[in-house]
C-alpha cells in the first residue's frame, strides 16, 4: 500500500556542469568532485614553505614529515625525496626549521592533501637570530622595552600567578623556593605548553587570564632553559605584545643564558632561573627577621647613646653653681630689694615729717595773718549795703545802713549821724 509519491532520485537528470548551479536536488557526487579538486590543486604553482619539522619518518625513498607553524597549531604533509633530505641528515631532527620548495598535491581516493618537496633548505641559526634581532628593533623603536616602563615588583605579593610547563621542574623550583623564603605565599598556577606550536597560544592566553585576576599581584613565566629553537616561542612577536600589554608584574624566568628571548626585554624582571625568579617575588623571612632585629638594635643602641649624651649634659649643666643653687642670682636682687624699699620707706617718713612741720609753720602763719584772727582780737568789719568796707567817715552818710563782721558773727547796723 503506497503512503504517498516516491521521491525523484537527487542523481536523476544531467548532472550540472558548473559548482555554482549545484542544489540539493541535483549535487555532484563524491566521485564527480574529488577529481576536479585534484585537478585545480594540480594547476596551482609549487611554493616556497617554512615551518618547523615534526614526526620526522623515511620510508624507502621518501622522507614523510609534518610542517608545523612556530606561532599557530596549524600543520602540512610533506613528502620529500631521499636524495633532498640525506644531505642534511646529521643537522635535521624534530624541532628543526626548514624552507622547502613544495607543489601542493590532493590525494581523490583519501580527499588530503599533501605537499611533494623537491628541495629542502635547513634554515640556519643565524637567519633567526637576524629575524629576532629585526623584530627587536621594531619593538625596540615602539618603546616596549624601556626601563621607564617597568613596573617594581612588589614586596610581598599575596598570590603569584605561574605559568609553567605541563611537566618539569620550573614549578617544583618556583613552588618550594617561594615557600621556603615565606611559607603564607599562595599561588596561582597555569600549566601550558612553553615550547611548539601551542605555546604561543597557551602561553599568551594564561598571561591575559592571570592579569585578569585581581588577587594576582606579579606574574611568573618560568622554563628551565632549553635550546634556540625551543625557546623561540618567548620572541614571538604576538606573545611579547601580549606581555607588554599586561599590567600586572610580569617575571620572565626562562633561564637561557646564551641568548636572551624578547621575552626577558619586555618583561618587568628578568631572572636567570626560575629558582632565581622564586627570590627575587618574595622576601625571605629568615633574612626580613634579621633585618629587623638588627633594626631594632640599632634604634636602641642610637636611643641609649642619645639619652646618655643628653642626661651628661644635663649633668654638666645642674653641676654649675647657678644651677646648683638656683636661688643665688634671686637672693642678690633679693637683698638690693629689700635695702631699696627700707631706704624709700625712711626718705618717705623724713619726707612727711618735715612737710608737717612746714605745714605746721604755715598754717601758724596764715592763721596770723588771717583777718579771722584780727577779728578774734576785737576787730570788726564794717561793709556798706554794697559791700564795699568803711575805712573813712567819709565814705558813709546818715542812714545808711550798714554791715558789720566781727568774730562770732555779724551785726547789722544803720548810721545815725554824720
Amino acid at each position: 500500500m503506497s503512503t504517498g509519491p516516491l521521491s525523484t532520485p537527487a542523481t536523476a537528470g544531467p548532472r550540472p556542469l558548473r559548482a555554482a548551479d549545484t542544489t540539493p536536488d541535483r549535487p555532484w557526487p563524491v566521485r564527480h568532485l574529488a577529481p576536479k579538486i585534484a585537478d585545480y590543486i594540480a594547476k596551482m604553482p609549487p611554493v616556497w614553505v617554512e615551518g618547523q619539522v615534526l614526526n620526522l619518518k623515511r620510508w624507502n625513498t621518501l622522507y614523510f614529515l609534518t610542517l608545523r607553524d612556530t606561532d599557530l597549531d596549524m600543520s602540512l604533509s610533506v613528502t620529500a625525496p631521499a636524495s633532498a633530505i640525506d644531505k642534511l641528515a646529521d643537522k635535521l631532527a624534530d624541532g628543526a626549521h626548514l624552507v622547502v620548495h613544495a607543489r601542493p598535491q590532493f590525494h581523490a581516493k583519501k580527499g588530503t592533501l599533501t605537499f611533494a618537496a623537491d628541495d629542502v633548505r635547513l634554515v640556519g641559526l643565524g637567519e633567526l637570530l637576524a629575524r629576532i634581532e629585526h623584530l627587536k628593533g621594531i619593538l625596540g623603536a615602539e618603546g616596549l622595552f624601556e626601563p621607564a616602563r617597568k613596573r617594581a615588583l612588589p614586596f610581598l605579593p599575596a598570590v603569584v600567578g605561574l605559568i609553567v610547563a605541563q611537566q618539569g621542574d620550573a614549578e617544583h623550583d618556583v613552588v618550594s623556593n617561594a615557600r621556603a623564603r615565606w611559607s603564607a605565599v599562595q599561588f596561582e598556577i597555569r600549566r601550558v605548553t612553553v615550547q611548539g606550536p601551542r605555546a604561543v597560544p597557551e602561553v599568551s592566553a594564561a598571561i591575559a587570564e592571570l592579569d585578569r585576576d585581581p588577587r594576582v599581584d606579579v606574574i611568573v613565566v618560568a622554563r628551565g632553559g632549553g635550546s634556540f629553537e625551543d625557546l623561540l616561542p618567548f620572541s614571538n612577536e604576538s606573545l611579547v605584545r601580549v606581555a607588554a600589554a599586561c599590567r600586572t608584574p610580569l617575571v620572565s624566568a626562562i633561564g637561557h643564558h646564551l641568548d636572551t628571548p624578547l621575552l626577558d626585554l619586555v618583561a618587568d624582571f628578568r631572572a636567570s632561573t626560575p629558582t632565581d625568579a622564586a627570590k627575587r617575588v618574595v622576601p625571605d623571612v629568615s633574612e626580613e627577621r634579621a633585618r629587623l632585629t638588627q633594626a631594632r638594635l640599632r634604634a636602641r643602641a642610637a636611643l641609649t647613646a642619645r639619652l646618655t649624651r643628653e642626661q651628661t649634659g644635663l649633668d654638666h649643666w645642674r653641676s654649675r653653681p647657678v644651677l646648683a643653687n638656683p636661688t643665688t642670682l634671686v637672693d642678690v636682687h633679693e637683698h638690693r630689694v629689700v635695702a631699696l624699699r627700707e631706704s624709700a620707706r625712711r626718705s618717705l617718713h623724713t619726707a612727711l615729717v618735715h612737710g608737717h612741720a612746714e605745714v605746721a609753720g604755715l598754717s601758724a602763719q596764715v592763721r596770723a595773718l588771717s583777718p579771722a584772727a584780727t577779728l578774734d582780737r576785737g576787730y570788726a568789719v564794717v561793709q556798706r549795703a554794697d559791700g564795699h568796707v568803711v575805712r573813712a567817715p567819709d565814705e558813709v552818710a546818715a542812714d545808711d545802713a550798714l554791715h558789720i563782721r566781727v568774730a562770732r558773727g555779724q551785726l547789722a547796723a544803720r548810721v545815725t549821724t554824720d
